[in-house]
């Protein structure tokens, strides 16, 4: 059972996820606005928030970027909408929203957003922190690991980070970005690594990554991302 937070100022798209979730197991709290909302999330985290765009208020964007910003955004939120554009849509992902559900919501959507919505919160909690590594400032770069086998590593140095890819592919991102634009440039090295490594198979990435495939277009599109030419460089 999970504690699932539903913002909407429509009574009866209220009542409904309401209705609906709390069948599936769920204990569900409400909220016809971004204040009631704001309220709800001051007494504690929910597992999972559906959070809708249009409010009357304050919008659900804008929220998204309050939480965000407060360092209040650490569950997972699905925004809702009848309205949006794409361009809103991915706007809300770039803030750290993890899926968009078109309104009116079908029911398999709503129940296979939540489910990966709440797999995904659950794999946060269990994922282990990672001890920084010391590295000495006047070693040369053979020395601070930029030739070392694990795939997994990543290196701080001078002012920024080296990851290796699977393929020992090597990733450069400076400390000394702007958070935005250092989230998308991990999130661009993130993306293309799991391209390369699927041969460019959208459905194999969506898995991977535990995204929508048309969540997964858009945030490519984002990105600046192009799968065909990663898919030749892997094959």
């Amino acid at each position: 059972m999970a504690n699932i937070l539903v913002v909407d100022d429509e009574m009866g798209i209220r009542e409904l996820l309401s209705e609906i979730l709390s069948d599936e197991g769920h204990a569900i709290q409400l909220a016809e606005n971004a204040q009631q909302a704001r309220e709800a999330r001051a007494g504690g985290a929910p597992d999972l928030v559906l959070l809708d765009i249009w409010m009357p208020d304050t919008d659900g964007v804008t929220l998204l970027k309050e939480w965000q910003r407060d360092g209040l955004l650490t569950m997972p939120v699905i925004m809702m909408s009848g309205h949006a554009t794409i361009d809103t849509a991915v706007e809300a992902t770039r803030i750290g929203a993890l899926n968009f559900l078109e309104k009116p919501i079908a029911l398999q959507k709503l129940l296979k957003a939540v489910q990966q919505g709440l797999t995904r919160a659950q794999e946060t909690v269990r994922a282990p922190a990672l001890a920084p590594r010391p590295v000495a400032a006047a070693q040369p770069e053979e020395a601070q690991g930029f030739n070392q086998p694990n795939p997994a590593a990543a290196i701080a140095v001078r002012g920024g980070a080296t990851v290796a890819g699977a393929d020992n592919h090597m990733f450069n991102l400076s400390f000394d970005l702007p958070l935005r634009e250092a989230r998308d440039a991990f999130e661009r090295m993130y993306f293309e690594h799991h391209l390369g490594r699927e041969g460019g198979s959208m459905t194999r990435v969506a898995e991977k990554t535990g995204l929508e495939r048309t969540h997964l277009y858009r945030k490519l599109k984002q990105l600046g991302v192009e799968p065909g030419k990663l898919a030749k460089k892997g094959a």
